[in-house]
Parts: structure tokens; sequence; C-alpha cells
């Protein structure tokens, strides 16, 4: 499916102070090479410098002016305040890394401020303010180069937002208060968190937080058939406990496996997705479920093992997503990509 990777002949603190010295297209496939083969230095507590402004290239977002998001946050509470308080407390409750970096009160103040954004931009599309609608103030055209494996290190994230009917227009959700969390523990600043969070659920899965969770839904389904494809026993011996996704999968595919600790590997799990397309995800879940295949198969009772799945060890869920994919057909690769928009 792929040419055989090279390996990078410079570090990625290196690179990202010499920049790209070709084209735009040729300095981001270095980059996701640098990322997928080194990784981003960090430390046992996933912290890094470069981090949060290697997120904001690949998910293509350019800087926000702090009044902007000052401006939100003066808004006060949004239509779904009571939500999001009801959310807030329980953001990886039992991380003392996270509680120690990030209070209840950034996570509050940035969900709203997103929902004040969400809600805005619904108010202008129904009101005709926005042509053609949009949910970003940054324009775009959409990447096709992601719908092809071939093209596995893609070209500039896609600006354009999908477009949604009246009644299900993108707005908070449960369990978006999860999605957030990590941005705001990688960031240097509640700004840098917002605008990250914002692109991402507006540009690469707004179908993830319409008010049907249409995308999770298709999320869910697209473990089952992509676990069918590759593992067939597996796939049998969960059905037979009337194990689909559905039951074990919701929270991953919503959160893009920011459920399942320790925090630094869902963060060198996010370097991989942010590279190569959050859509990856759906693969690094079946990923997860071949990490623990022999446990799984030898169970009488595999619900008890999905109910909490194992530690997420990032480098070892990428390698095998990466082996799955080349068993996965084209045309089910392509509904994968599609899945969250």
């Amino acid at each position: 499916m792929h040419a055989a990777r090279r390996q990078p002949t410079t570090n990625l603190d290196a690179f990202l102070l010499r920049g790209p010295q070709a084209n735009l297209s040729k300095g981001l496939s270095d980059l996701r090479e640098l990322i997928l083969v080194q990784g981003i230095p960090a430390s046992s507590e996933g912290m890094s410098d470069v981090r949060m402004y290697i997120w904001l290239i690949l998910l293509n977002v350019p800087p926000l002016s702090t009044d902007v998001y000052l401006d939100l946050v003066r808004q006060g509470a949004s239509p779904a305040h009571a939500k999001i308080q009801n959310d807030t407390f329980r953001t990886f409750q039992g991380d003392p890394l996270f509680r120690r970096r990030v209070t209840q009160n950034s996570i509050t103040r940035v969900l709203n401020a997103v929902a004040w954004r969400l809600n805005d931009a619904h108010e202008a599309r129904v009101n005709g303010w926005m042509s053609p609608p949009t949910l970003s103030e940054f324009g775009g055209s959409p990447d096709t180069s992601l719908l092809s494996r071939a093209s596995f290190t893609t070209g500039p994230r896609t600006d354009g937002a999908s477009t949604t009917n009246d009644a299900e227009q993108i707005g908070y959700v449960q369990g978006m208060n999860v999605l957030c969390g990590p941005f705001l523990y990688a960031s240097r600043s509640e700004v840098e968190a917002f605008t990250a969070f914002e692109a991402l659920i507006t540009k690469e899965c707004p179908g993830y937080v319409r008010g049907s969770m249409e995308g999770v839904h298709k999320g869910l389904a697209l473990v089952d058939r992509v676990l069918e494809v590759v593992d067939a026993k597996l796939y049998d011996h969960l059905m037979a406990h009337r194990l689909q996704a559905k039951i074990y999968a919701f929270a991953s595919v919503l959160t893009m496996c920011a459920c399942t600790p320790p925090l630094p590997e869902v963060l060198q799990l996010w370097d991989f997705l942010f590279a190569y397309g959050p859509h990856l995800n759906i693969l690094c879940i079946v990923a997860q479920l071949m990490l623990i295949r022999d446990q799984l198969l030898s169970s009488s009772n595999p619900n008890s093992i999905l109910r909490n799945l194992p530690s997420l060890n990032a480098r070892a869920t990428i390698t095998m997503a990466l082996r799955v994919i080349a068993d996965v057909p084209e045309d089910l690769y392509e509904e994968i990509v599609n899945h969250a928009k």
C-alpha cells in the first residue's frame, strides 16, 4: 500500500527551527513523517514545548486574537452552561496530572466560549448572514487526498466545515469536555486550547457533536465492520456475546480514545491522529482490541474486559493500526475518512 518509509535525516527540533525548505505540502509531509517515526519530544507527564504548536499546524489553524476569545468569555454562561457544569467536574476526574494543571473554571470557560461560538454561527446561518454556511471564520476547500491511502501522507487540512440543517446544528453534547481536556492540558493558554478544540469539532468531526451524534454512531458501526474484515475470529467471538462496538466503544469514538488513560499516552496517540487524520481513531480502536485479542478470545465474559479497556499504549496502538489499514478495502476506508463529517 505504501512505499517503504525512509528514515528522516533530521530531528523534529531541528526541522521546526529550520522550517520547510521546499513547498508547504512537502514541509507538511516531512513533519508528519518525523512525528510518526520519532514522535514529539515530551516529558514523562506528556508536557512538551512544541506539541501544541504542532497540533495547530496540523489542524491548519491560524492564530486567533486573544480579544476574540475574551469577548466570548465575557458573554458569560452559554445556553449549554447547565450541561457544561454537569460535565466539567468529571473531566479526567481521577487523573492527578490533569487536575494539577487544568482547573474546572478553565474547562468551563473554554466550553462556554465554544458553545457561544457555535450558537452564534448557527444563528448567522439561519438568518442568512453566512454564504456559504460555515462554522469557522477561515474559508477553504476540502482536501480530497485524504480519501486515498495511496496519499497517506496528506496535504493541508481542509478548512471547510460540513453544513447542517437547523434541527441538527452543531452544539454542546455530553463528552465534549473530555475531548477538550487534552487541549487544555497541552496548551500554554486557554486561547490556544479554544482555537484548536473549535477547529477539531467544526472541521474534522462535526458529525460527533450534532444533536443526533450521527458521526459517532457511524464510527461505532465502522469499528464492527473493520474488525470483521481484519479479524473475523475475534469479531465472531464478540458478536456471540452480543458485544457490538456500541456496547463498549462509544466513549472511545467520541473522545478519540481520550477516555482511556494514561493521559501522556493519549497525547502521543493524538500526535498521530492529527498528523494523518482523526478518522484513523476508528482503526486505533480496532487496534486496541487486537492487542488484547488472546485475552478476549479466551474469556467466557469478554464484556468484563471491554468494560474498561486496558491502559493505552500509544506506540503499540499506532503500530497495530498501520497493520490493520493494509487489510481495509478502499471503499470501506473512504467511509472511515468521511464518517465524522
